[in-house]
């Protein structure tokens, strides 16, 4: 790297990026024909099912995700009478999966880096079987959070390198409602591991947790790598066939190889990413982003009123809670199915705020009725409203604020950062899973209807951060968002 390339990153002058749309009108001048967007974006039918395999391939390591988190909750009874485990030891088994995913976070740029998207995918399948293989055999409590730990660093890897393998090899017109499945497969991984785990044993629940990585590993043996990781470690060879295979034979590839590979050109100029270049002033939009938005999913209260949804009911009166428990599983993935279905037609923007109103609204239902059972008025209305409110949050939650935040985090980052900068964000991610989930009870402690209170104002700062910052990437390529971003700022994207 040049002393003087490098003077330019600090004046905040990157050499080339800052000028990459000219590159970019360039290119599309020297190919330029009718709808040459479309073509090289939509391909054939060939090229249709081959992202669509790729993607269900990816959102194999998602389901294995939430069947990961689902696991716990249906469990509880069985293992501590079986493994004669206290409340404090199974609590530990419980949330050590956070812990193993913090690590998984920390490491999961540089992997997906190193190894590529399809290797990350492979090494945290590997890791998942060996700890539900842990938890399988498992006599006692240090097996168990061994296994559990396992688990958590094989998903809190997939967490990252899911939804930005589906970003860098979906067509623009529809990256968004693609990387959406990665949320779709998480809720139902949780919900089914919720439902199947109330009529088998939690030992056969384990091994089940073996098959969605087993298909995993298997599928990626017959889909190809992402063609822009390719690119950017200089495997050209491979880079061509692999874009080809996801576009068909037939597709003129020429168009959208050339732009990856001119923005390519123009990262190598830059030097190696450190985490401290995060904050540089042509990357610190992006990261205030990705962070901001990790920060207000986790901390307007997913996992703690997901995790405790059964308490929460209790608390509240419900005459069953397992029937409201049920019912928060089972309304998850049809809201999380319209979700996807809106995200490239609606935009991010709008979604994103949709769903916090609705947040707002269901901690508000629930705190009022914590509220009026707190003061011994309405007593036969508090606990259906409470029950309202929580299945309001989650419908809210589905549609938009659990996938969202991914789906922008896998565009929002140029690809020369992409690495640390997605690590750095996932592990604010699972860093506040870890403190919602740990606090819930604390916090219910304190004041049931205080608690979602402060949920309820998160979901108000949601909407103002969106409104004021976040910008809309419906409809661009990963290129495009980035020349916007580096060369003029994000006013360019709204």
């Amino acid at each position: 790297m040049a002393g003087g390339q490098h003077k330019d990153i600090e004046n905040g002058e990157i050499n080339g990026l800052e000028d990459l749309e000219k590159p970019l009108v360039v290119q599309k001048k020297v190919v330029a024909y009718e709808d040459e967007d479309d073509e090289a974006d939509n391909g054939d039918g060939g090229s249709m099912a081959m992202v669509l395999l790729s993607t269900f391939v990816a959102v194999c390591g998602s389901f294995e995700f939430g069947s990961c988190v689902g696991y716990s909750a249906p469990t509880q009874s069985a293992i501590r009478e079986d493994l004669k485990l206290s409340l404090a030891e199974y609590s530990m088994f419980g949330s050590v999966l956070t812990i193993g995913g913090m690590f998984g976070a920390i490491t999961s740029g540089r992997i997906a880096d190193f190894l590529g998207r399809k290797g990350a995918m492979r090494m945290s399948a590997v890791f998942c079987i060996i700890g539900w293989l842990a938890v399988y055999f498992s006599k006692g409590a240090y097996s168990l959070d061994v296994g559990r730990v396992f688990t958590g660093y094989g998903i809190g890897v997939f967490s990252y390198v899911v939804p930005i393998f589906i970003a860098e090899i979906a067509p623009k017109n529809l990256r968004g409602g693609l990387t959406t499945l990665n949320q779709l497969l998480i809720v139902t991984g949780s919900s089914v591991a919720f439902l199947v785990g109330s009529v088998i044993s939690w030992r056969s629940l384990a091994l089940a947790g073996l098959v969605p990585c087993i298909f995993l590993l298997v599928g990626l043996c017959f889909i190809p790598e992402s063609p822009r990781w390719l690119a950017k470690v200089g495997r050209d060879k491979e880079f061509q066939p692999a874009l080809r295979r996801l576009r068909g034979k037939d597709a003129d590839i020429a168009h959208e190889a050339a732009i990856i590979q001119v923005y390519i050109k123009n990262l190598e100029t830059l030097p190696k990413s450190k985490l401290l270049d995060l904050f540089q002033s042509n990357y610190i939009h992006s990261v205030i982003i990705g962070v901001a938005l990790m920060i207000f999913q986790q901390f307007g209260g997913i996992n703690g009123i997901g995790f405790y949804a059964s308490q929460t009911f209790e608390s509240a009166g419900l005459s069953s809670a397992k029937i409201g428990t049920i019912a928060y599983a089972c309304v998850q993935v049809p809201i999380t199915v319209v979700g996807a279905i809106l995200m490239d037609k609606s935009g991010r923007r709008p979604l994103i705020m949709v769903s916090a109103t609705g947040t707002f609204f269901g901690c508000f239902f629930t705190e009022f009725s914590f509220f009026l059972k707190g003061h011994d008025l309405f007593p036969e209305w508090a606990p259906l409203l409470a029950a309202g409110g929580v299945l309001i949050y989650v419908a809210a939650y589905s549609i938009g604020m659990g996938a969202v935040p991914w789906v922008i985090m896998s565009e929002i980052f140029p690809i020369n950062i992409k690495g640390v900068g997605g690590s750095l964000v996932v592990l604010v991610n699972w860093s506040g899973a870890w403190a919602v989930s740990y606090t819930f009870n604390f916090l219910m402690t304190w004041s049931s209807s205080g608690t979602f209170f402060v949920y309820s104002g998160f979901s108000i700062l949601t909407i103002l951060f969106v409104a004021k910052f976040v910008p809309e990437t419906k409809g661009k390529t990963l290129e495009e968002i980035q020349a916007c971003v580096n060369s003029k700022g994000s006013t360019q994207l709204q």
